[in-house]
């Protein structure tokens, strides 16, 4: 859902490919996911099955990575610009610019709600704010900015985590304000979610300075002993951290699943980045590239098909929770690939509708007062 670019600083020409093949993966396992969830049948639902658990334990996976990619792709190519101007800097327009986009597209989709498009959005102005602070205070460097936000958003999960059932926050705000926060249709609240897009931020920033180094083993392995290490002790150092007297009576173990998910992210686009340096030889053809940059227009499409948004009916109309183990496969691996060939027509797609799509460009760089 992150915008449909490939990171790349025209300065280097280094690409960093492994970062779409991410994209990609993490919307086809949302495809995946979204259909699955809404259509297998309730009977089937069982945890103690192990295919049903680890399906459920890899889905938990997706949004990370789509949050932390955003923040990576976004960040690397706003650096990419830092000689100039803060405001002549084309990335800070653009990115105001697809931050309006994501919110009118969230609301638009789910008027009611706070989701992943929204969640996005206002990632992409505090990834912009944060940087715009650190060229006026340049005390400390600007990964440490990204990783302190990461931290805060986080941490804040504490206290919405505790609330009652029922009681949402701000408790005097208005419903779609709550919503932001804690409220009953937060389905991707700031927090703790944008703090994945911040210390994608943070990478983004280490991917930029390292830029000559990203493809050497050391640069490699330390990114996957930092997810390791996430993974494997997240839990452990924060019980360990809740004994101590400053943090006794926090609970602060409970957000352990945050990290270990950013640990899984880290080993993930490790392994991807390794892949691309040793393994795969990538062209600009590849499809997961394609699939990869098109995942805005993907996201929204599948709103439409699957649930119905804009339109009132979907396919959960037809399916949900009534497939059998030996129906959700097949019907899975078509609504999947579906969209594969989405992507792969795109460009003639949008060719074909030009007529209608440049018009309309034209009138939302005037409402949105940017230009690409």
């Amino acid at each position: 859902m992150s915008q449909a670019i490939t990171a790349e600083n025209k300065s280097t020409k280094q690409r960093l490919y492994f970062i779409d093949i991410a994209r990609s993966i993490a919307i086809l396992l949302m495809l995946e996911g979204h259909f699955v969830h809404d259509s297998l049948a309730l009977d089937l639902r069982d945890e103690s099955n192990s295919i049903y658990y680890y399906w459920k334990f890899i889905r938990g996976f997706t949004s990370p990575v789509f949050l932390t990619v955003t923040g990576i792709v976004f960040t690397y190519l706003l650096l990419g610009n830092d000689q100039t101007a803060f405001w002549k800097n084309m990335r800070v327009r653009k990115g105001l610019k697809r931050v309006v986009e994501l919110l009118f597209w969230g609301y638009l989709l789910q008027y009611y709600a706070f989701h992943v498009l929204q969640c996005i959005g206002v990632g992409i102005l505090t990834i912009i704010s944060i940087y715009g602070i650190s060229r006026l205070i340049k005390v400390i460097p600007l990964w440490i900015y990204y990783a302190f936000a990461g931290v805060l958003l986080f941490t804040s999960y504490l206290y919405f985590g505790l609330l009652p059932e029922g009681h949402y926050w701000p408790s005097q705000a208005p419903a779609f304000v709550q919503n932001i926060f804690h409220g009953k249709h937060s389905l991707f609240p700031l927090t703790p979610h944008m703090g994945y897009t911040m210390f994608g931020a943070m990478i983004g920033v280490v991917l930029f300075n390292a830029k000559e180094k990203v493809k050497t083993p050391p640069f490699i392995l330390s990114g996957f002993f930092i997810g390791f290490f996430l993974y494997v002790f997240s839990k452990k150092l924060l019980l360990a951290m809740g004994e101590t007297s400053m943090l006794q009576g926090t609970n602060v173990y409970r957000m352990d699943w945050l990290f270990e998910k950013l640990g899984m992210v880290f080993m993930v686009l490790s392994i991807l980045l390794a892949l691309e340096t040793y393994v795969l030889k990538i062209k600009k053809s590849n499809l997961f590239l394609k699939i990869g940059q098109s995942t805005l227009s993907i996201y929204i499409i599948h709103m439409i098909v699957l649930y119905g948004s804009l339109t009132g009916r979907g396919l959960t109309h037809y399916f949900h929770e009534r497939l059998n183990a030996y129906q959700i496969v097949p019907y899975t691996l078509a609504f999947v690939v579906t969209f594969v060939v989405f992507a792969i027509f795109l460009d003639q797609i949008r060719a074909a509708l030009s007529f209608i799509l440049i018009p309309l460009k034209k009138m939302t760089n005037r409402l949105f007062f940017l230009f690409d």
